[in-house]
This record gives C-alpha cells, sequence and structure tokens, in this order.
C-alpha cells in the first residue's frame, strides 16, 4: 500500500503490514456494503459513532489488506478532526443556550411577543414562532428550544383552546428554527464537514431563517381562518381566537425590557460576527460571558445550576465531538472506495440534472429523519452528497442551508423526531400529558412552509447569499 494518506499527509515510516490478511473486494462493492451494513447497525440500536468507526476502520483494512495502515489512519483523524481552534465554536454556543435557557429568557420573550400578536388568528401560536426564532438566535440547538417553550407556550395555548396536538406541535415544528437560525450547531458542522466559513454560513441562514419564520406564521393564520378545527377545540375555538382578560397586560415598556437581555445577546454575537469584530469562536465565548452575566444579574445561576449546565455542556459536547471524529473516518473511507465518484458517474449515465439530484438528495434525508438525528445524517450524507452536489451547480452556502432544512425536518417525522419527543417529555414532567400520535399529526402542518422554503432556496440560491 501506498505511504500517503488520502489527503497527502505523510504516514512514514513505512507501514509494516500485520494482523490477519482478509478477502479483498472491489472497492466501490466494499462502499456499498458499508453503507447498507450502516443501515443495519443503526437500525437494531448501536450508536452511530460507533458503527462509523467500526465499519470505517473495517473498510480501510479491508481495501489495503493492512491492519496497521487502518490504525494509524484512525489515530491521524481522531486528532486531526478535532484539534482545530474552530471546534471550540461547539462547546461554547451549547453554553451559551444553556445558561439563557436557565435565565427564564424564553418566558419573558414570549410574554412580550404574545402582546404583539395577541388580537391575530391563532396569535398565541404565532407569539410561540417569533419566540423561537428569537430565542433561536442565543441558542443554536433545536431541543433546547422545544424544552424551554414546551413548558412555557404549550399550557397557555391549551388553556386558550388551542388542541394540544397542534399546541404541542407548534413548539417542535418552530423549534427546527434553533438550527438554521444563527448561531446554528448544524451550520457549525456543516462549515466544518465542507471546509466553508462558518461566519459566512451564519450571516447566509439569516434571510432563510425570517422566511421560514414568516412561512410558519402565514401557515397558522391560515388554517385559523380557513380550518380553526385544526387549529382550536371544539368546545371552546372562539376563547382561543382572542386571549381572556386574565392575561398579564404588559406595557410597550416593559416588553421592550423584556426583550432587551436577548437583543444585547444578539448585538454581540452576530453583530460581532457581521461587524467582523470576533470570529465565530471568539463570538461564541463573548456570548457565553454575556449570558452567564445576565443570569448573574438576574439571580438564576448558583453554583449548583452552573454545575448541571457545565455538565450537559460537555456531555453534548463530546457526543458531537466523536460523532466529528466518526464522521471524518468515514468520508475517508468513502473517498478511498470511490463511492462518491461512482454516484455521480450514475447520475450522468441518468441524465440528472440539479432538480432530479435535488429531489432525490431531499428524499433520502427525509427517509433518514425518520431514524436518525439531524446531526448523523448530515455527517453521513455529506461525504457522498457535497461533491456531486457542487459538480451540479450548487453553491457549497446554499447547499449547507439546504442541507440543515432537510435534515431539521427528521426532528418532527415519525417515528425518530426528536423534538416531538422531547416536547412531550417536557410536558409530562410538568404534568400535561398530550398524546405522541396527536403531536406528529400536527407536525404535518409544519412540514409544508419547510418543503415550500427548501424549493424556494433551491430555485433562487441568491436568497442564501444576498448578506455575503
Amino acid at each position: 500500500p501506498s505511504s500517503t494518506g488520502l489527503r497527502g499527509e505523510s504516514l512514514s515510516p513505512p507501514i509494516q503490514k500485520f494482523g490477519p490478511r482478509i478477502i479483498q473486494m472491489d472497492p466501490v462493492l466494499l462502499g456499498t456494503v458499508i453503507i447498507l451494513a450502516l443501515l443495519v447497525l443503526v437500525m437494531i440500536g448501536m450508536p452511530v459513532a460507533l458503527a462509523l468507526i467500526g465499519l470505517s476502520f473495517a473498510g480501510v483494512w479491508m481495501l489495503r489488506d493492512n491492519f496497521e495502515l487502518a490504525l494509524r489512519l484512525l489515530s491521524t483523524t481522531s486528532y486531526a478532526s478535532v484539534s482545530s481552534y474552530v471546534y471550540v465554536a461547539i462547546p461554547l454556543f451549547i453554553l451559551m443556550g444553556g445558561i439563557i435557557s436557565e435565565a427564564n429568557i424564553g418566558r419573558d420573550t414570549f410574554n412580550a411577543l404574545e402582546r404583539l400578536f395577541r388580537r391575530a388568528k391563532g396569535g398565541l401560536a404565532i407569539s410561540t414562532v417569533a419566540s423561537n426564532a428569537v430565542f433561536s438566535t442565543v441558542t443554536g440547538v433545536s431541543v433546547a428550544s422545544a424544552a424551554v417553550f414546551a413548558r412555557i407556550a404549550v399550557p397557555e395555548m391549551i388553556r386558550h383552546g388551542y388542541r394540544d396536538g397542534f399546541a404541542a406541535a407548534t413548539v417542535a415544528g418552530s423549534s427546527i428554527l434553533g438550527m438554521l437560525i444563527p448561531p446554528s450547531l448544524l451550520l457549525i458542522v456543516y462549515g466544518i464537514q465542507a471546509e466553508q466559513s462558518i461566519g459566512a454560513l451564519f450571516i447566509a441562514a439569516i434571510v432563510p431563517g425570517i422566511i421560514m419564520s414568516v412561512a410558519f406564521a402565514l401557515m397558522i393564520a391560515l388554517l385559523a381562518k380557513w380550518w380553526p378545527r385544526q387549529v382550536f377545540s371544539k368546545s371552546r375555538p372562539e376563547e382561543a381566537v382572542v386571549p381572556t382578560e386574565d392575561r398579564p397586560v404588559i406595557s410597550a415598556r416593559s416588553g421592550f425590557m423584556a426583550l432587551l437581555p436577548i437583543a444585547v445577546l444578539i448585538a454581540v454575537v452576530m453583530g460581532g460576527i457581521y461587524g467582523g469584530v470576533f470570529s465565530p469562536t471568539e463570538a461564541g465565548a463573548a456570548g457565553a460571558v454575556g449570558a452567564a452575566a445576565i443570569a448573574v444579574a438576574r439571580r438564576r445561576l448558583s453554583p449548583e445550576r452552573l454545575s448541571r449546565i457545565l455538565r450537559e455542556t460537555a456531555s453534548v459536547s463530546a457526543s458531537i465531538l466523536m460523532l466529528l471524529i466518526a464522521a471524518s473516518m468515514y468520508s475517508r473511507t468513502m473517498t478511498m472506495t470511490g463511492i462518491p465518484a461512482q454516484f455521480a458517474l450514475m447520475l450522468g449515465e441518468w441524465g440528472a440534472d440539479y432538480w432530479t439530484f435535488f429531489i432525490i438528495y431531499a428524499v433520502l434525508v427525509l427517509i433518514a429523519g425518520m431514524f436518525l438525528d439531524a446531526v448523523s445524517i448530515m455527517l453521513i450524507f455529506l461525504p457522498i452528497a457535497l461533491p456531486v452536489a457542487l459538480a451540479l451547480g450548487f453553491e457549497p452556502i446554499q447547499f449547507g442551508i439546504l442541507t440543515v432544512i432537510a435534515a431539521e425536518m427528521a426532528l418532527i417525522t415519525p417515528p425518530f423526531g426528536l423534538s416531538i419527543f422531547v416536547v412531550q417529555s417536557t410536558l409530562r414532567e410538568h404534568g400535561t400529558a398530550v398524546g405522541i400520535a396527536r403531536i406528529f399529526v400536527g407536525s404535518i402542518f409544519f412540514l409544508v412552509p419547510m418543503i415550500g422554503v427548501l424549493v424556494l432556496l433551491a430555485a433562487f440560491p441568491q436568497l442564501a447569499t444576498v448578506l455575503l
């Protein structure tokens, strides 16, 4: 075997073969077997990271018939995959989101925006979408938004006559904004995998995030007007339209003060990136410090709470970094098998163009979303799909936004639907029982605008690059 790695890095001194010899097979056939085996292992419950590492290791071993080469590649990949400075942004943004959640800013945001939309049909649901959009600008994690607003918005919506399934689905559906509106954990992962500027991805996602938020709000308003039985309970439809007088009256000044902390954080994080003051990693650090200052000022950051937030941040960050190591090994193995090149050749023989590839890719990601979380989907599909997409005319930034939206559909599609289960679990912990099937039915309405925005961004790539 060659003493040069996939990306040209030296693997000298020359690697000597040892370990048992194994049967070699055609690289493309081996790559296909790895992909099929990955699907089987994930479906029977093996953690995605372990499945990716194990199959990639076995694949390199079989391709080169060299056990030590596989070991050396695993070792160098493990270090190279997470040693970059940019990876520090992951725990920093997770930490910022955890502190913000603890500071009770989500409730203040919801109360202030509810006052703005209270007279509209479906006003509480629209307020939930708007709150999720604002809250997403300082979290970067959809699950955090889902947990926060499940406690705040769903009981209030049910109390005012909304169907419990639709109320819970509103939180789960709009929580996907947490991974689209920057700072976004998925955009960081994509930037690392695709070797794109994370700052550019953050800026590019602003317009699509606004479009998605407006699309959700319009969908709710149209349903409330033309199909109210899908939104409101049959027993009290009118009470749901205009909240009762027992809602606390929030003045314009108090609403402004409630939104001020989150506005300051947005200005620090996104203003710093857009103005060139901070790199994304530095913005994450500044945001975490700002969030901590707000939480301390509100007396919401006791040592016990800080300890819990730090443990959760470490746990989530370690899981994601482990996935990134596994995905890097998998990406190298797939390139060695020639699967991406063969896939591109096959599409060319079929006469596949820009739109054919887009439809195939979106459908495959949506199907994968029934069994995998969004990060895993991105890490599994990108090594194969990204080279083909760029060859067919997709802009790398635009394809990142499309991939994030498609992968985020995984959060509200059965049977996995992570956001759905987070919302149901949070509601159950706080004494509100909503059937999982009813939430999934309600989430179908939110898939419609997501698909619409996905097609819109594919048709008009400039929407994802207008601010760059």
